[in-house]
């Protein structure tokens, strides 16, 4: 009799690292990383280990909703409730403000009772960045003016991932560094 394949989930989803009793052997052979695990062999091998940890990131559903998805990622939302909630403060994803200025990221995660640094915060190394915190990428100018993408940094378990939005990543569980180069970030305190 011939097993069923093994079919992924159809909701991005990227197990991110797993644990269980044998977390250090696992862990000093390098965290997991597997974006929507491509076989069965794959699962198998896995499924002996009990905690599994799954970010669920949140993808923007408009060109420029960076900013709107990066506060429905850290307030675990979803981009159209976001965008609604966004929306009744007079936020818009088309607002160049919105992916240019800090106060309407601020405004959203202050109404839903959520604290930042006061200040952006210059980028220094991804080891000295607290465990929540919005940062900017793809920094780069338009008659004079600073633009950038938002993504969010998260450290989960001693793991650093990036959720970015952007719709067009294979994956938007990002561990690829070396290829995002943040000017500065906010730090997210209570969320």
């Amino acid at each position: 009799m011939s097993k069923p394949a093994w079919k992924p989930e159809k909701e991005r989803r990227t197990v991110l690292w797993q644990s269980s009793s044998a977390k250090q052997g696992l862990l000093s052979c390098g965290f997991f990383v597997a974006s929507l695990l491509q076989n069965r062999r794959k699962a198998q091998r896995y499924t002996s280990i009990k905690e599994t940890i799954v970010l669920k990131p949140v993808i923007q559903e408009e060109t420029t909703g960076c900013g709107i998805a990066s506060v429905a990622n850290i307030l675990g939302k979803t981009y159209p409730e976001m965008k609604e909630t966004a929306n009744a403060m007079g936020i818009y994803a088309e607002d160049k403000s919105l992916w240019s200025e800090t106060q309407y990221v601020r405004n959203m995660l202050s109404q839903a009772g959520v604290d930042t640094s006061i200040d952006e915060i210059p980028f220094e190394s991804w080891s000295v960045l607290p465990d929540l915190a919005l940062l900017s990428i793809k920094h780069h100018q338009e008659d004079g003016k600073n633009f950038w993408h938002w993504v969010v940094f998260k450290r989960v378990g001693g793991q650093d991932f990036i959720l970015d939005s952007a719709s067009y990543l294979p994956s938007n569980v990002r561990t690829d560094f070396d290829e995002m180069h943040p000017k500065w970030f906010i730090e997210i305190k209570n969320a």
